[in-house]
């Protein structure tokens, strides 16, 4: 199989990853924080060197205990938003979200509590700081902005957004889950208060483990309660990091695998590997741009961009190309709306169900793209 869903889930993992999960849960399967033994001990270091490494590389700031885990970005997205929000507030996000910020903010404006405004993006698929500006009002209280487009691979101005917010006293939210492990993320200089992020994708973790870091200054209200195992007495959730945000035994071996996930990034660098990813999606779009019949969207260059290319070929519907590149070539990507519908009202797709999303990963070579080359053309010439 060749992959190129990797916008999904990166896959495969570095090898390092599914030892290290193995060997790691055989010997310290056991819950971090709740018992004074050595493997208990030690797994507890594990999760906070987990911590550390992610603190690190996301400049969040000098506590390492503001990173917090969850399931994924989507959980700690939810946890963010309606942990940050008040009634009456009013946010403003963008048309270049993920479902995973759109539909808690709809379910909150639903339920009368917010108002949202939903700031578009131009032809090219970014978002202009001064519309952001523009949408301010007097009771404006949040913004959240996906750094990068998990449809059109776009990567946002943060930091020039971050400015804003800063400026005028908002608090600035940042879905990470396309740019963690493949951009650079400096909360402190750009200005993010709260970075959410997902294991499972650039950072070359498992599935099922996620988090936040939450910059001192900034409160979340609790939004689910539980034990912690610190101060068994104490009849409230705590205030304090990390067992504010954080309720119940964690993904132990999703946070081995994150640990070992993060040091394979460090390791290769995140602008080598992303500067390799970028060689090849550069490969793809010069070899498929001027197919007759074939449309690409938003890839003009490969500055502030992804290794994600969406397309769609004339005369075929996204979801039967996708089925024609599973089952002729062996050849793996995603199609539909990709749960973001307001990027497909954006770009002109939404009455057409969406693209055909190809992304490049890590583990791709120059022959994989030679053959989705070859397949792209060979299917277009049927109809063009």
């Amino acid at each position: 199989m060749i992959y190129l869903d990797n916008s999904a889930t990166t896959y495969p993992k570095p090898e390092e990853v599914y030892d290290f999960m193995n060997t790691y849960y055989r010997t310290h399967g056991v819950s971090p924080g709740r018992s004074g033994f050595d493997a208990a001990i030690e797994t507890g270091e594990l999760v906070e060197n987990t911590r550390k490494m992610l603190t690190e590389m996301f400049n969040g700031g000098g506590d390492p205990n503001r990173l917090t885990f969850s399931y994924n970005a989507t959980d700690s997205l939810n946890i963010l938003i309606q942990g940050l929000v008040e009634k009456g507030d009013h946010v403003i996000t963008t048309m270049l979200e993920h479902n995973s910020v759109l539909r808690p903010l709809y379910v909150l404006e639903q339920r009368g509590l917010i108002e949202v405004t939903y700031v578009p993006f131009d032809k090219h698929g970014y978002v202009d700081p001064d519309d952001i500006k523009k949408a301010i009002k007097s009771n404006t209280k949040l913004v959240v902005c996906t750094q990068c487009s998990n449809v059109i691979g776009t990567v946002q101005p943060i930091p020039q957004i971050g400015k804003i917010c800063k400026d005028n006293g908002l608090i600035f939210v940042v879905d990470g889950s396309q740019g963690a492990g493949a951009n650079v993320m400096d909360m402190v200089n750009y200005g993010v208060d709260c970075y959410a992020f997902t294991g499972h994708k650039c950072l070359m973790g498992p599935t099922g483990i996620g988090g936040s870091y939450v910059r001192e200054g900034i409160t979340v209200k609790h939004t689910r309660f539980g034990g912690t195992g610190v101060r068994s007495a104490y009849p409230g959730h705590l205030e304090e990091y990390p067992y504010r945000l954080e309720a119940g035994t964690m993904n132990l071996l999703g946070v081995a695998g994150l640990n070992a996930g993060v040091k394979w990034v460090l390791k290769h660098g995140i602008e080598n590997l992303h500067a390799q990813e970028m060689q090849l999606w550069e490969k793809l779009r010069l070899g498929i741009k001027d197919v007759p019949g074939v449309t690409l969207y938003c890839a003009e260059s490969t500055a502030n961009h992804n290794p994600v290319l969406s397309l769609n070929i004339k005369g075929f519907e996204a979801g039967d190309v996708g089925t024609m590149l599973d089952v002729d070539y062996d050849i793996a990507c995603r199609t539909g709306l990709q749960c973001a519908p307001k990027v497909h009202q954006g770009i002109g797709t939404i009455d057409i169900h969406g693209t055909v999303r190809l992304s490049v990963g890590a583990f791709n070579t120059e022959a994989d793209i030679d053959a989705v080359i070859t397949a792209i053309k060979e299917i277009a010439a049927l109809k063009n």
